[in-house]
């Protein structure tokens, strides 16, 4: 990995980071694509909301997260719109912190950032994201496509 450090909702649980989640310099402008690849090794071009497709047998996906795995989520009311970041701990069957570029949507690097998993099923197909200038849990849930996981799959030799 880089260096870059139905019904009823249920309520996200209360966060309280023993190293602050943060935003680095922002003059860097990047965006949360070549960020992730870059994090985490994981050779996938082109928009965001292509990667989970894109990893279909070329790399692991799955439902639960792993350091190192990209998460992979849609865009909030627009399915042409995804983000890609890239899981550093695991906290808890629920929450992780991820490192990711753009999610405020200027070109900054957010390190730390907790992500919980609030969906009925807990299989992290819906989440929230920490916002880190206001110190809360951001108010939009997303939908996740899963994890890619940083290894190439490939097919055995004969």
């Amino acid at each position: 990995m880089g260096g870059w450090r139905g019904g009823q909702r249920e309520a996200a649980p209360p966060f309280n980071p023993d190293a602050p989640p943060r935003v680095l310099d922002g003059s860097l402008r990047l965006q949360c694509v070549p960020f992730a690849r870059n994090a985490s090794g994981i050779q996938i071009y082109g928009d965001a909301n292509t990667w989970w497709t894109q990893a279909a047998g070329r790399y692991p996906r799955s439902h639960s997260p792993a350091p190192g795995s990209v998460l992979v989520t849609r865009g909030y009311r627009d399915p042409g719109r995804g983000h890609v970041a890239v899981v550093t701990e695991v906290l808890s069957s629920r929450i992780v912190r991820v490192d990711h570029a753009n999610w405020l949507n200027d070109g900054e690097i957010s390190v730390g950032v907790p992500v919980v998993d609030v969906s009925p099923r807990n299989d992290w197909s819906e989440i929230r994201v920490w916002h880190v200038p206001g110190g809360h849990w951001g108010g939009r849930v997303y939908e996740a496509e899963g994890f890619i996981h940083p290894f190439a799959l490939y097919a055995a030799l004969s």
